[in-house]
């Protein structure tokens, strides 16, 4: 059955359809860009602001920015499946520039400091919920061909404004902590506001874009030209009729997918520094600027398999790239579970490996740590006493540290374009700024998991353990894509409109 709006897509409608598209492209990029120039510095800056702020706070103030972004997704997600998708987007990056002003400030009120940059970290997710909306423009904007490419090269924007952001921002530590002062506004320019008012700035910029430059444009999913007004009754009601067709089975099981992908890579980052550091006695410095570079290798490594999966989507199909994604990334965690005989330099040279103390023991030694910290300028490397499991887990040898690393490089990308993809198509005509929310928000939800889980089952029961759990979580996982593998395909091919 064709549907009836359908008409046939002028030269001059292309030219729009695709710059339209490629401001996204840009607006991701800015955005990427903006949500991670900060990143490197917000714990100093928590330190500096409110003295009271312990490292679980900061836990919070990073988990805030996921938070907002999944309360924030479905409701951009709902506003422009009945509005134009400008309103959503101007809005949302609105809102996000007046939460970078708000972190620039949060050094001025007498008390209370480190709730004030909780507060502009929950807004500014909350303004990044607008990704839902991106993603609901392009797989309404784009046909089946068309799809996967797109959502690879949205991708590809995110991952360059991610590897680019953390370079800025070691590019404004040269204004250093003291900085310039504006008296009369009370504005203090400096190594950790002038990141934020950068965003504020890129911020303004994505506004002028959109408002200028982007059109409303949709095509169905052979790439005939629709009706273009997002909210036009003839198109909702035609796409009510084939609401009730919609795989929800494949819907949930693709929720289901991406957040496990994300929250595999979520705990990923979350473990490298407390992981090296513990393993290889790297200090903070150390382990600051080694995973800095390692995450930065990982961000390239990125770049080339987005690029690489457009192509390679063409042979064999999302679904078994998805599925070869996920084997990988097992395989990557598989190879990262401690073996062999040699163990992690304590940090203190007279606790030997071999022996495990007593509870009495192991009080006085942790009071003997601690007194020891305190007239010491340099804070102790090693593998800390309190984890108990240092005592007797086998140190991760470095082969195994990058191997891995080199592996959920290439699994972790490849699963997450493949997983949103494959979700677009699964939906169809529909409007998808609901369904797109839903994912978003299910993505945010693994970012704001997986760094509890690593965290915990890390330092009580340590890393054989929490990549053992790991490896059982992606194990079943790929059961479950295998249950609906035959499941995820394309609206317009269940419905046999199109050929697969």
């Amino acid at each position: 059955m064709s549907i009836e709006w359908d008409i046939i897509e002028t030269e001059e409608h292309y030219k729009s359809r695709w710059r339209s598209i490629r401001i996204l492209y840009l607006t991701m990029f800015l955005s990427s860009v903006g949500f991670s120039i900060v990143i490197m510095s917000i714990w100093p800056y928590l330190q500096k602001i409110d003295q009271t702020a312990d490292a679980s706070f900061l836990g919070w103030v990073i988990a805030s920015f996921s938070i907002g972004q999944m309360v924030a997704s479905p409701i951009f997600g709902l506003w422009s499946n009945h509005r134009p998708r400008k309103e959503p987007l101007v809005i949302s990056i609105f809102i996000s520039v007046a939460a970078n002003c708000l972190y620039a400030y949060v050094h001025v009120p007498a008390s209370h400091n480190k709730y004030y940059m909780l507060a502009a970290r929950g807004l500014v997710g909350f303004g990044a919920g607008n990704v839902a909306v991106v993603r609901s423009y392009i797989a309404g904007a784009t046909s089946l061909q068309e799809r996967t490419s797109s959502m690879a090269n949205t991708s590809t924007c995110q991952a360059l404004g991610f590897i680019l952001g953390p370079v800025f921002q070691t590019c404004f530590a040269l204004i250093g902590e003291k900085g310039v002062t504006w008296d009369m506004i009370k504005l203090q320019i400096d190594m950790y506001t002038a990141p934020a008012l950068l965003n504020a700035f890129v911020g303004v910029l994505n506004i002028i874009l959109i408002i200028t430059m982007l059109r409303e444009h949709r095509v169905d999913d052979s790439g005939r030209q629709c009706k273009n007004i997002n909210f036009e009754e003839a198109r909702i009601d035609e796409v009510q009729d084939s609401q009730g067709n919609i795989d929800q089975v494949a819907v949930v099981a693709t929720n289901v997918l991406f957040f496990v992908i994300l929250f595999i890579f979520a705990l990923f980052e979350t473990i490298l520094a407390p992981l090296t550091m513990d393993m290889y006695a790297w200090t903070q410095e150390q382990a600051v600027l080694y995973n800095g570079i390692i995450l930065a290798a990982l961000g390239v490594e990125a770049v080339v398999i987005f690029m690489g999966v457009k192509l390679l989507s063409k042979k064999i199909g999302e679904r078994a790239i998805l599925l070869g994604g996920l084997i990988v990334v097992w395989v990557g965690f598989f190879i990262l579970l401690p073996w062999g005989s040699q163990f992690p330099k304590i940090q203190w040279e007279d606790l030997h490996n071999n022996s495990i103390p007593d509870t009495t023991f192991g009080e006085i030694m942790i009071g003997f740590w601690k007194s020891a910290r305190e007239y010491h300028n340099e804070r102790p490397v090693g593998c800390p006493v309190e984890q108990a499991w240092c005592l007797y887990t086998p140190v991760i040898h470095l082969a195994q540290f990058f191997t891995s690393a080199v592996l959920v490089g290439i699994g972790y990308p490849a699963c997450n374009v493949m997983s949103y993809t494959l979700y677009s198509k699964i939906l169809g005509p529909k409007p998808q700024g609901v369904y797109m929310g839903w994912l978003t928000a299910s993505g945010s939800g693994a970012r704001i998991l997986g760094p509890v889980f690593i965290s915990h089952v890390y330092t009580y029961l340590g890393p054989r353990w929490a990549f053992s759990l790991v490896c059982v979580i992606v194990l079943l996982t790929i059961t479950l894509l295998g249950a609906v593998y035959k499941r995820l395909i394309a609206f317009s091919v269940r419905c046999g409109r199109i050929q697969e």
